[in-house]
C-alpha cells in the first residue's frame, strides 16, 4: 500500500488542532504565543488545499493533553505495508502513538520502536530508493537504524543525514517533491550532502521554511510568504499553491508536519 514511502498522497491522517495549542513546544521560530483560532482557520485551508489536490483527508479528533498532536507527521512512518510506530523525541509527546497506531493497524502491520530508540517522522525524508533520515535532537541512531532495517526489507535503502543545530528536523530544511529532485534550504545542508539528487533547488537561507513542500508531481504546495522561494519553484516547472502557515511555523511546524500521508 502507497504512502510515505513513494509520495503517493491519496489518504492524509490528520489530527484537529489542540485546544492547548498554546503549550506546543517550540525551540526555533517562536517570536509570540501562536493563537488557536487562527491555527484551526489555517489548518482548514490546509485541508482544503491536499482536497483540492486529489487527497482524501481523514481528521481525528484533538488528544487532550497532547498540544502539539496535529503533527501527526511524527507519530508513523509508513513503508509499503507497515507501520513503523516511534518513540518521540520529546517526552511531552509521549501518548500521541496510541491512537494512530489503532487507527492504522485496520490497513497496516505495526512495527513500534523498543525502548531507548527514539524517532520523529520529521526526520524522515522519502527521495526515489531511499530514505534520508535525519539524527537531530529527536531522532536518534537508535530510531534511525530501526527504521532502517524495515527499510532494507522493502528493498528501500536509507542514507543518514546529521541534522545540524540549526533546524529541528530534516524535513524542516528539505524536501523532494518529484523524482530526482531535492529542494533544500541554504545554511543547513551542503551541496555534497545532496550529491545524489540529479537536481537541486536551493532555496535562499532567509526563505528556507519554503524548503519543506508537499508535491503532486509538478504541482506544488508550499508555505505563503516566500517570494523567493515560490519564483524558484515556478522557475522549475511546478504549478504552485500556497497556505498560511504562520501559527504552525511559531510552534516550528512546517507543511508535512501536520499529515502522515497513508495511501
Amino acid at each position: 500500500m502507497p504512502g510515505t514511502f513513494d509520495r503517493t498522497r491519496g489518504r492524509a491522517l490528520t489530527r484537529e488542532v489542540s485546544p492547548e495549542f498554546v503549550e506546543a513546544v517550540s525551540d526555533f521560530f517562536n517570536t509570540r504565543a501562536p493563537d488557536y483560532d487562527a491555527a484551526r482557520g489555517a489548518q482548514e485551508a490546509y485541508f482544503a488545499a491536499l482536497r483540492a489536490h486529489g487527497t482524501d483527508v481523514v481528521t481525528l479528533p484533538a488528544l487532550s493533553g497532547h498540544p502539539d498532536c496535529s503533527f501527526t507527521e511524527d507519530v508513523a512512518v509508513i513503508i509499503d505495508d507497515k507501520a513503523v510506530i516511534p518513540n518521540l523525541g520529546h517526552p511531552s509527546r509521549d501518548g500521541e502513538q496510541d491512537t494512530i497506531a489503532e487507527f492504522l493497524a485496520d490497513d497496516f502491520e505495526i512495527h513500534r520502536m523498543p525502548a531507548g530508540a527514539t524517532l520523529d517522522g520529521g526526520d524522515v525524508v522519502f527521495y526515489d530508493d531511499r530514505f534520508l533520515v535525519g539524527v537531530s535532537t529527536r531522532t536518534n541512531r537508535g530510531g534511525a537504524d530501526f527504521l532502517a532495517g524495515h527499510a532494507k526489507q522493502a528493498g528501500i535503502g536509507t542514507q543518514i543525514f546529521e541534522v545540524p543545530d540549526t533546524t529541528l528536523h530534516l524535513t524542516t530544511v528539505c524536501s523532494s517533491p518529484r523524482p530526482g529532485t531535492m529542494v533544500a534550504a541554504q545554511g543547513h545542508l551542503k551541496p555534497e550532502d545532496l550529491a545524489f539528487a540529479e537536481e537541486v533547488i536551493w532555496v535562499p537561507n532567509e526563505e528556507g521554511y519554503a524548503a519543506n513542500t508537499i508535491a503532486y508531481g509538478d504541482r506544488i504546495i508550499i508555505a505563503d510568504g516566500y517570494p523567493k522561494a515560490r519564483r524558484l519553484m515556478l522557475d522549475a516547472g511546478f504549478s504552485i499553491t500556497t497556505v498560511d502557515m504562520t501559527e504552525f511555523r511559531e510552534v516550528d511546524a512546517s507543511l508535512t508536519c501536520l499529515s502522515v500521508f497513508i495511501g
